[in-house]
């Protein structure tokens, strides 16, 4: 099958939806598909987009379609991605567009519809009700403008989960939705960095357990309810440390305030953004990881953790009680003493915290490699037909 995948960019620094097209794109070609990947290349990304490219196994088998830089006009309209959608997209069986809200994305839907080519939309949790919550009037006028028009021509739409699936249901789009997870490619992972590695680099967290967050700071991502957790574990627990990691989307300066009013200055440590190896490193030394957000569609960091062999703690909006199914880890309400009595209950008895680190390794091994979901979005694929009046 000749299959076009778009997304609006490919930097890591904007969180999952890039990491996981470029990752279900490369996944897919490994199986012996001609796979394309359109995308804006802004300058100031080009690095960390290059240093992303090169750890993903099967890149090489990509047919990549870096778009120029876009001015402000270029993505409110997208008219040049458009010319460029019409040349990949001639001939293809299939396109598969990531995300909603960027114009490109809409190009893609429509350019594929004009060429009776079958497509779908993977929202990644941005038509579930917190997300529609979020500058609402522009996500309602966008809808009325296009947008619904193309999320209702597509073949199917793909829910990364039960939950985001019963969230998108009362859109009443009037297409089927699938549920397809997101994965991990085992050897991006194995071998996992020596243990005392990212300890090594940050010796300021001595031989003291610690707490890992791993994800953009943003307020979804529920930093104040972390921040409240923590001041009231580390009163029980006096080594534990929390070490927070990611680009800045807005919420650190309130985080590190909080952390400050707390005096605990001297046992969280910001330590910015980490990719690949270095990514992994801090997940091999942490006790446990923790994601208490306030909307997730498929995280890829706690799918990534659990392959590393580490428990879990994250809230319900993250939409996986597979972790609490498969004691993985503990799934709370989004409540700051329940975090705290949760993160506490880990960094409390390291035998059941190995218990739970071995079976999020299963879990993942056994359900989320990028290989099976590859093998399941190209059965999704072969059955879906453009819509009418193709």
């Amino acid at each position: 099958m000749k299959i076009v995948h778009v997304v609006s960019t490919l930097d890591p620094a904007v969180g999952g939806p890039p990491q996981v097209a470029v990752r279900l794109a490369a996944a897919q070609a490994a199986l012996g598909h001609e796979i394309h990947l359109v995308y804006y290349a802004a300058s100031s990304h080009q690095e960390r987009v290059a240093q992303q490219l090169e750890r993903v196994p099967h890149r090489a088998r990509l047919h990549l379609h870096p778009l120029p830089d876009p001015g402000r006009y270029e993505r409110l309209f997208a008219t040049r991605a458009q010319r460029a959608l019409r040349d990949v997209i001639v001939g293809a069986d299939f396109v598969h567009i990531h995300g909603v809200w960027d114009a490109i994305l809409k190009k893609a839907a429509d350019v594929a519809r004009s060429q009776c080519v079958p497509y779908c939309f993977r929202p990644a949790g941005m038509l579930d009700p917190w997300s529609l919550a979020q500058k609402p009037w522009k996500k309602r006028l966008a809808l009325a403008l296009g947008y619904r028009a193309a999320l209702e021509a597509s073949s199917f739409i793909h829910s990364l989960n039960v939950d985001e699936k019963r969230l998108i249901e009362p859109l009443r789009l009037g297409v089927p939705i699938v549920v397809l997870g997101n994965g991990v490619f085992v050897e991006e992972i194995e071998p996992l960095p020596r243990r005392g590695t990212f300890r090594a680099a940050h010796p300021e967290l001595g031989t003291d357990p610690f707490i890992l967050f791993l994800a953009r700071l943003h307020y979804k991502k529920g930093l104040d309810v972390l921040a409240e957790a923590f001041q009231a574990l580390a009163k029980v627990h006096d080594r534990v440390r929390l070490v927070v990691a990611g680009p800045d989307g807005g919420a650190r300066e309130d985080f590190v305030r909080r952390v400050a009013t707390a005096g605990l200055d001297d046992r969280v440590h910001v330590v910015g953004p980490l990719y690949g190896r270095d990514k992994f490193a801090a997940l091999a030394d942490a006790a446990c990881f923790c994601l208490p957000s306030r909307q997730e569609g498929f995280s890829v960091a706690i799918t990534e953790a659990m392959a590393c062999g580490i428990p879990v703690v994250i809230s319900e909006a993250c939409h996986f009680p597979e972790v609490a199914e498969a004691q993985a880890g503990i799934v709370v309400a989004l409540d700051a003493t329940a975090l705290a009595t949760a993160l506490g209950a880990i960094v409390a008895d390291p035998a059941e915290a190995s218990r739970k680190g071995a079976a999020g390794a299963a879990l993942v091994r056994a359900r989320y490699t990028w290989a099976i979901i590859a093998a399941q979005s190209i059965g999704r694929y072969q059955t879906a037909r453009p819509s009418p009046p193709c």
